[in-house]
């Protein structure tokens, strides 16, 4: 009875090991398609949030009060967005986000960021000293248009856990800043709140 037993025990830990010996299983899904595995700030987080906050910021009065004295589109540049929660967040892919909906609104022109901005003036002056360029394809220096307002700010979180449960709540914070005198014309903020309960079997 005992060996039967053991036996027994034997079979039912290979039948449960079996299923994690198959590999892994991938299957292509949407880009726009919402998932959520860990609970983590994700694609989707940092999507929603950069079209959300940019519709706010370019709904505000300061873009009409620009238009009507300058006669012109304002013209935006991201800087650092500060990644100061709990978790790894790729703070590029945040403004790349950022970039795309302020770009895409049509409402503003928008420049090279600092890092960008080197890489092209290299481009640049290869096409002036090089020799390799055609004269009439040549690109001047002293064009370059400088921003009329930099976009900043910060990613938080706080993190409440008990018992295989937790709470985490994530605010972005977003100011506008004008460039000529520093003044923020433009301060948005953006709540993220997700309830995650672990699984009773996760490894």
């Amino acid at each position: 009875m005992h060996r039967k037993l053991v036996v027994f025990i034997m079979i039912a830990v290979v039948i449960a090991v079996l299923p994690g010996c198959g590999g892994r299983s991938v299957k292509r899904t949407a880009i726009d398609k919402t998932i959520d595995l860990s609970g983590r700030w994700n694609d989707t987080d940092s999507r929603l949030v950069a079209e959300e906050m940019i519709k706010d910021c370019l709904a505000r009065p300061w873009i009409n009060k620009f238009n009507e004295k300058s006669n012109r589109e304002p013209v935006v540049i991201v800087g650092t967005v500060k990644n100061r929660s709990h978790e790894h967040i790729n703070s590029q892919l945040f403004t790349k986000d950022l970039e795309k909906s302020l770009i895409n609104s049509g409402e503003v022109s928008f420049v090279a960021s600092q890092d960008e901005r080197e890489e092209i003036r290299g481009e640049r002056k290869d096409q002036q000293e090089g020799g390799f360029t055609a004269e009439d394809t040549v690109k001047a220096t002293g064009h370059e248009s400088g921003a009329d307002f930099m976009l900043q700010g910060t990613i938080n979180s706080v993190k409440d856990e008990v018992k295989g449960k937790y709470v985490i709540l994530y605010q972005v914070n977003l100011e506008l800043v004008d460039l000529l005198n520093n003044r923020k014309i433009w301060i948005g903020e953006k709540e993220i709140k997700k309830y995650v309960k672990k699984s009773t079997f996760s490894l």
